[in-house]
């Protein structure tokens, strides 16, 4: 009897569907019509004879689902506007800097309109106003649209990567670009192959007009190339504003993202015992900040009168002082050698060197200074994971859409992760044809162990370098 009743019911349902989706059907074929008419006239020259005619689907029918020609139109304008407005929020809430935010904004933007072409026809053809009642949500739409890029250029000025300009000013002019560029390609029916040059060519001339950089071409050695960086999230930023600044077109890709060590037992036991330290030495900005942070959690803090505090890297200093932390020593040579060098000059005898460090950190270090006489405590104060599929989306999404001159890689992890998120089973062929650069010789060794070529490395292991021997390449091409 249940059988019975089961297929009673899946009979009922089966017809109830087909007549849901026989609906969907003949509204899509309404909305499909009434966007080529209303994309050719304007508005008061359509009727909806006409689109009925168009969708071949009887005058009575289109009623039915649309009680005027002006509930018609705005259904149009009102779904695509909302479906736009979502999809630039997908793409622009998640990247981490305006330069990021920038790029998908006007690549998306671009790529939409040229996509639902009769949309913006539409879009373009009839001015915004009140008088209609069904405008009102389409008004707050288009105000959402340019709020987006007001406050992704609002970002870039307060960050000092945009120049100072009026914000309205910025997106009227931006938008007018972009727009006239759609126009442009409906015109000519653009191949979606130009679409992906033109499209890269509005980003490059609105980059340009809003950078702050971009003031002395003269000063631009990296004009025209297209730079993927990969390093942690929290870097990426000021990693991208550095070779911008140079002129290129900047592809941030975060394969890093900085996380507690699985347990603080090891630190917390270390600090709250008030063991003697002589040497403290920060290998990273990132463990000074959670070495900093930790401390902070525990209501702890260190008396560096009698310790000498080794920095390596300009950045690792920075942050020190920005923490309150003195620096005795910046090694000269920013590697472990350098650091292992720079100490030979005092006696480590029996000297207590804690190195407050990541947890997937390298030997080399505590393992030179072990070997000459120190008594080492190497303790995690970070990890590193791969970030979320979530923040990763609009950066894979923005590297599908490009194809770079140059891939940078910051540290063995960062090459690492990023095989494993895009999934390169032959790296090999995947960076065939591509210039690749290593922040320093561990970086390098990891790449060359996947038989790859490092064409690029740098005098001195920090981005600065980097960016400097960057440029001395391609001043000698």
């Amino acid at each position: 009897m249940i059988g019975i009743l089961t297929k009673m019911k899946d009979a009922l349902i089966i017809p109830e569907a087909k007549k849901e989706n026989s609906k969907q059907v003949k509204i899509k074929k309404i909305i499909e019509s009434a966007s080529i008419l209303f994309s050719r006239k304007s508005y008061h020259e359509v009727m909806m004879e006409e689109v009925a005619k168009l969708a071949s689907i009887a005058k009575g029918t289109v009623y039915n689902y649309f009680s005027s020609k002006e509930e018609l139109y705005f259904s149009i304008m009102k779904g695509r506007m909302e479906k736009l407005i979502l999809s630039l929020r997908d793409y622009i809430e998640l990247p981490l800097n305006s330069i990021d935010s920038l790029r998908s904004f006007v690549l998306h933007l671009y790529m939409f309109m040229m996509k639902h072409h009769n949309f913006f026809m539409m879009y373009r053809k009839e001015s915004l106003n009140a008088e209609h009642a069904l405008c009102t949500d389409l008004i707050n739409l288009e105000k959402d649209l340019r709020g987006i890029l007001k406050q992704i250029i609002k970002s870039g000025k307060n960050d000092g990567i945009f120049r100072n300009l009026d914000e309205e000013f910025c997106v009227d002019l931006i938008l007018g670009s972009i727009y006239g560029a759609v126009h442009r390609g409906i015109e000519n029916d653009l191949a979606e192959e130009q679409m992906i040059s033109e499209r890269q060519g509005i980003y490059d001339f609105i980059m340009h007009g809003l950078f702050s950089g971009f003031q002395n071409d003269d000063a631009l050695p990296l004009k025209n190339k297209t730079i993927v960086i990969t390093r942690a999230i929290e870097t990426s930023k000021e990693s991208a504003e550095l070779f911008c600044r140079l002129g290129a077109d900047v592809i941030t890709f975060p394969t890093l993202d900085i996380v507690p060590p699985d347990s603080w037992n090891q630190f917390d036991e270390f600090i709250l015992k008030k063991n003697k330290i002589d040497f403290i030495i920060f290998t990273s900005a990132h463990a000074v900040k959670m070495f900093s942070k930790r401390l902070e959690e525990l209501h702890q803090s260190i008396n560096y009168a009698s310790i000498k505090v080794v920095a390596v890297g300009n950045k690792t200093s920075s942050v020190c002082e920005k923490y309150g932390i003195p620096i005795n020593i910046i090694p000269k040579n920013f590697s472990s050698d350098g650091v292992i060098s720079e100490l030979l000059k005092f006696k480590l005898h029996k000297k207590v060197i804690f190195i407050p460090r990541s947890a997937i950190g390298r030997e080399e270090l505590p393992g030179g200074l072990e070997e000459l006489g120190a008594v080492i405590k190497s303790i995690p104060v970070y990890n590193v994971a791969i970030p979320s599929a979530e923040s990763l989306a609009p950066h894979l999404s923005n590297l599908k859409k490009s194809r770079p001159d140059l891939y940078i890689f910051t540290s063995p992890s960062t090459f690492e992760n990023f095989v494993q998120i895009l999934k390169i089973n032959d790296p090999v062929q995947y960076f065939m044809g591509f210039l690749i650069a290593a922040i320093g010789p561990t970086t390098r060794t990891a790449i060359e162990n996947r038989k790859l070529k490092v064409n690029i490395i740098p005098d001195e292991y920090t981005i600065e370098g980097l960016a400097k021997a960057v440029v001395n390449h391609y001043k000698m091409k």
